[in-house]
């Protein structure tokens, strides 16, 4: 399996800008099986909830359409973040995945909301952390904040993810998440996780980059720095399984200790 990740500065307000560089962008990541964006890479992040709503669009909206053209056109698979119109009016930060064919596979809803900026925008997605196959390999979906709850990537890594993509927009200060959660979380669950976040600055955020694709042993495969780029990393199932082999993490679990995880 082979991962694009693109870490680029936001364009905020501008679908059509958007839309215009991923075309650009897909065709130079021609060759890989799934380009995965940043968080909220339709609209960008940090646009207030008026913003937000105007500019939400249902899963099978106009944007959803030219992507699924794209990635035709391309010959991979798209991962990109959106505000999602829902049927009951609510708006989700969501992402969703079209495969090479044009179809939409998956569309995942941010469950965990970072602070007021998310709050004031969003509401809390309850998906039931979907999995999906894409190319013989077994996905999940997280967005930004979700990673830095330990529990969700271990739910998706005990349902048989192999891979989880993680569309993010995490800034300064919080600079130890990209360089430390993402390798704990796939050396703990001994799955691949790959981490697409945005460089530069959208109003007062100072978005920290750092993207990456961290493997099960921990260790990077491909690593951003802080500038606009597109890294590319190809993942071999074989080393889940050495990780595996190495750290019973998986099984040595005693879920009869964690009953108090489930309290609120």
């Amino acid at each position: 399996m082979r991962v694009a990740l693109y870490q680029c500065p936001p364009l905020p307000l501008d679908v059509a800008g958007n839309l215009k560089r991923l075309r650009q962008l897909a065709h130079e990541a021609a060759g890989a099986d799934v380009l995965v964006l940043p968080e909220m890479f339709l609209t960008g992040y940090n646009i207030g909830a008026e913003a937000a709503g105007a500019l939400a669009e249902a899963q099978n909206g106009e944007s959803a359409q030219a992507i699924a053209d794209i990635a035709q056109s391309a010959g991979l698979a798209i991962v990109y973040g959106y505000p999602e119109r829902a049927e009951d009016g609510q708006v989700y930060n969501a992402v969703q995945l079209i495969d090479a064919h044009g179809t939409r596979l998956c569309n995942y809803r941010k469950t965990h909301l970072f602070g007021d900026l998310d709050h004031s925008m969003f509401s809390a997605g309850d998906d039931d952390f979907p999995l999906v196959e894409l190319n013989g390999w077994k996905l999940g979906f997280m967005i930004c904040y979700d990673l830095e709850f330990p529990e969700n990537t271990r739910r998706l890594a005990l349902a048989g993810a192999e891979l989880i993509l993680v569309p993010t927009a995490n800034m300064v200060p919080f600079d130890f998440v990209a360089d430390v959660t993402v390798r704990a979380r796939a050396f703990e669950n001994q799955c691949f996780v790959a981490y697409a976040n945005y460089c530069g600055h959208e109003d007062d955020i100072h978005y920290c980059g750092q993207s990456s694709i961290a493997a099960p042993d921990g260790q990077r495969i491909a690593q951003a720095g802080l500038d606009e780029t597109l890294i590319v990393g190809t993942l071999e199932r074989q080393a889940i399984l050495d990780a595996r082999a190495a750290n019973h993490y998986l099984q040595d679990r005693r879920p009869e200790l964690y009953a108090a995880l489930h309290k609120p």
